[in-house]
C-alpha cells in the first residue's frame, strides 16, 4: 500500500517564531516553532456565512528555521508546504500520556511586501522568499533557455559551403 504525507497550508502567524539549537548553543541544528490560523469560510444551508478558524503547530529546521526566525512575526501571512508529524510522550508532571499532531514545514514562503507585515528576501534578493531545505536541485544551475540559432550566411547560388556540407545547391534535386 502506497503512503502519502503532504501538507500545504496559507494562513498567518499566531505568535512570534521561537528559535532553539538541538544539543544548547549555536553549534546544533536550528529548531524554529511558531503557530499558524487558517480560516475557511462557507454558507450554511441557511445561507448564512460561516467561519471557521483553524490553529496549526509548525516547525521548521535548519537553515530555513534561522530564516523564518529573521524575518517572519506575529500577523505575517505564509504559505507553507510540509508533512504532519505526531507525537505521544509522557506528562513529568502528571504522568498522563500527551500526543501532539504538528506540520513540519519542509518549505515556507513569506507573503506579502515587509511593509504591510509579510514577506522577506531570500538569498536571490526575491521579495517573496521561498525557501527550502531540500537543497538537491537549489544550488544547480538552470539550464539554459534554448537559443534561436541563425543560419549560417549562405553562399552565392551554384557555390558551396561549409554549411550545405559542400554540396552544391543546383545539384539538390528540389
Amino acid at each position: 500500500m502506497a503512503n502519502f504525507n503532504k501538507v500545504l497550508l496559507m494562513g498567518n502567524l499566531t505568535r512570534d517564531p521561537e528559535l532553539r539549537y538541538a544539543g544548547g548553543g549555536t553549534g546544533g541544528t536550528a529548531i524554529c516553532k511558531f503557530g499558524l490560523a487558517t480560516n475557511r469560510k462557507w454558507r450554511n444551508q441557511a445561507g448564512e456565512q460561516q467561519e471557521e478558524t483553524c490553529f496549526v503547530d509548525v516547525v521548521v529546521f535548519g537553515r530555513q528555521a534561522e530564516t523564518c526566525n529573521e524575518y517572519l512575526s506575529k500577523g505575517r501571512p505564509v504559505f507553507l508546504e510540509g508533512r504532519l508529524s505526531y507525537s505521544t510522550w509522557e506528562d513529568r508532571e502528571s504522568g498522563a500520556k500527551r500526543s501532539r499532531l504538528e506540520v513540519v514545514a519542509e518549505r515556507v514562503q513569506f507573503l506579502g511586501s515587509r511593509s504591510d507585515g509579510g514577506g522577506g528576501f531570500d538569498r536571490r534578493g526575491d521579495s517573496s522568499a521561498a525557501y527550502s531545505d531540500d537543497r538537491r536541485g537549489a544550488d544547480r544551475a538552470q539550464p539554459a533557455a534554448p537559443q534561436a540559432q541563425t543560419p549560417p550566411a549562405a553562399a552565392p547560388r551554384g557555390t558551396s559551403s561549409p554549411a550545405s556540407g559542400g554540396y552544391d545547391f543546383d545539384d539538390i534535386p528540389f
